[in-house]
């Protein structure tokens, strides 16, 4: 699927919601609680993403043309977050990642529930995972 095809299922299951605050923050919790398991060991100064107020970890993989990303938070509702943004850039490829804008967060009115810190931090992940793209593209340029 294109990114701008799973922001699509993204905003469509938010509009479910209504924009109900409550039941947004308890939906992003338990899309963080569906993200599978980071490894303990990498989950170190490394992966930290840095400007969030949150702990966040991320680690990006090349697997032929695509990029995976595995990330964690030790907040529930930051870990949603994560899980969002994994779900959308994840099995992309570099270019796609790092030309992608990201329409679903304000569709989704984000951020009328995640507040100035968070926001921040958000924009520190995707930036996080943007420059994982750009690192791991000039990586196969070079293998190339």
């Amino acid at each position: 699927m294109s990114t701008h095809q799973i922001q699509d299922e993204i905003i469509n299951e938010f509009s479910l919601l209504d924009g109900d605050m409550e039941m947004t923050v308890f939906y992003l919790m338990e899309l963080g609680q569906k993200l599978p398991a980071m490894n303990e060991s990498d989950k170190t100064e490394n992966h930290i993403v840095k400007g969030c107020q949150s702990k966040v970890w991320l680690t990006a993989k090349l697997n032929g043309d695509k990029i995976y990303f595995e990330g964690d938070s030790n907040t529930a509702i930051t870990k949603g977050l994560v899980s969002l943004l994994i779900r959308v850039l994840s099995g992309q490829t570099p270019d796609a990642i790092i030309h992608s804008e990201l329409y679903f967060v304000s569709k989704i009115k984000m951020e009328r529930f995640i507040g100035t810190q968070r926001s921040n931090g958000f924009a520190a992940m995707i930036k996080q995972m943007k420059l994982y793209a750009l690192a791991l593209k000039t990586q196969m340029i070079e293998k190339s």
